[in-house]
């Protein structure tokens, strides 16, 4: 099955920039899409909830003032995520304010609804949703959504702890939609590698936080320079969900990092409630991120690092025709 349009056009690099929790807002997200790769956000990253609207007008009229003034090398498109699960009582409005903006991609996590699949169909929308199995697989499918993305082990922030290529390979036995992979993506061969794995598009988060543009504090930022896969941990502590986190940033808020405990998944914190100050808290506090940073040298323009990671994708496709 080929792509639609809306994912194959407009691309200097086969990559959605995945949607970073607190990190991700419109600098970045303008930034990613001009830079040609598809730029994203958690709506729940603009607060309070009219901020969110305010967002989406930012969003589209600077990406059309740069369409109209490089019209040889219009914008990415752009995406929006979504908890699709029962703890976020803002879902119903965001939805709301997504269909009013027809915005192009919804990325949906934990948890499938063919309501909201609906919702974004009703206007031509497409939605991809994140996987950790092949069982969530089936359901996301089953429920309407038109893509998928596998996240895989050493993914930043939220993770499954099976392979990619395993991952890959279960769904690719009955799936020809859509496929992206999330896991440890920060150089451009691992892009093509993702490609000949099976994907469509590789599905870049971390790398994204040492930028400029990028809403993270400059320890954040200088973090993610300074470490490497060694320095991840992968853990439901914080969250109720198993996610990797740096750690240096649980290691600063007095935290033992080889003996953390689990967190009950009923008890699921996103770290939402603003009103928590006084106490450490996950993405603000606690740094996520993926196993692939070490390939991340120094903190750059969104625009650099795309221009790297494009450069690195052909030296990539030549090396492999060579072999």
């Amino acid at each position: 099955m080929s792509l639609p349009p809306i994912l194959s056009e407009r691309l200097r690099l086969p990559a959605v920039a995945s949607p970073m929790f607190l990190v991700s807002g419109p600098e970045l997200v303008i930034a990613q899409s001009r830079a040609g790769v598809v730029g994203s956000f958690p709506s729940l990253n603009a607060r309070p909830q009219s901020q969110f609207r305010e967002w989406l007008v930012r969003i589209n009229e600077e990406l059309a003032k740069h369409d109209a003034e490089n019209p040889e090398q219009p914008s990415a498109p752009f995406a929006v995520n979504l908890i699709v699960h029962k703890s976020n009582d803002r879902l119903e409005e965001d939805l709301a304010t997504i269909v009013e903006f027809q915005v192009p991609i919804v990325i949906t996590s934990l948890g499938a609804r063919a309501d909201v699949n609906a919702a974004v169909h009703s206007y031509g929308g497409i939605v991809l949703h994140d996987v950790i199995n092949n069982v969530f697989a089936h359901k996301a499918v089953e429920r309407g959504a038109d893509g998928l993305i596998a996240v895989a082990a050493g993914a930043g922030g939220h993770a499954g702890a099976q392979s990619p290529f395993a991952l890959i390979q279960e769904i690719r036995a009955w799936f020809d939609g859509p496929l992206l992979l999330s896991g440890a993506i920060g150089h451009g061969r691992s892009v093509l590698a993702a490609q000949a794995a099976g994907a469509d598009l590789a599905y870049i988060g971390s790398a994204f936080i040492a930028t400029e543009e990028a809403n993270a504090a400059t320890d954040y930022k200088q973090m993610i320079v300074d470490s490497t896969a060694a320095d991840i941990v992968y853990s439901s502590r914080f969250t109720g969900v198993h996610g990797n986190y740096l750690r240096p940033s649980i290691t600063a808020v007095g935290l033992d990092p080889d003996n953390l405990g689990d967190r009950d998944p009923s008890a699921m914190n996103f770290g939402t409630d603003d009103s928590q100050t006084t106490e450490a808290k996950p993405w603000r506090d606690i740094w996520g991120s993926g196993q692939g940073i070490a390939t991340t040298a120094a903190v750059t323009t969104t625009a650099g690092l795309v221009d790297r990671l494009v450069t690195e994708y052909a030296d990539a496709k030549v090396r492999l025709q060579q072999l």
